[in-house]
């Protein structure tokens, strides 16, 4: 599977962005896929993931409420759609594809990643 993360930008605080991650590969729709985001100086976190059917999904507590993750298999995407945005979102964000067949948060269970793409959030 190959990821590509799209859709990351300047935006002020309490904006939305909605992230996108392209996919290529036959077993994309049989993978579960996480978001994941890295500050300057921190390690990279979990953020959100849904399962291959798209029927379950799990969140950060962080980011509960806020952000919403969908996908389209037919179009081998998924998304990440960012409301109320704060300063302390900003981070590079990553899209990641496993086969393992639970909610994954730890960067160490998924096998596939995309390169990441800039959300900067200003107060």
């Amino acid at each position: 599977v190959q990821l590509q993360a799209s859709g990351g930008g300047l935006v002020q605080a309490g904006g939305s962005l909605r992230l996108s991650c392209a996919a290529s590969g036959r077993t994309f729709s049989s993978s579960n896929v996480g978001w994941f985001r890295q500050a300057p100086g921190k390690e990279r976190e979990f953020v959100a993931a849904i399962t291959r059917s798209g029927r379950s999904t799990y969140y950060a507590d962080s980011v509960k409420g806020r952000f919403t993750i969908s996908r389209d298999n037919a179009k081998n995407t998924v998304s990440l759609q960012m409301d109320s945005l704060k300063p302390e979102d900003t981070a590079n964000y990553y899209c990641a594809a496993t086969s393992l067949g639970v909610l994954a948060t730890s960067t160490s269970n998924y096998e596939y990643w995309g390169h990441g793409t800039l959300v900067t959030v200003s107060s």
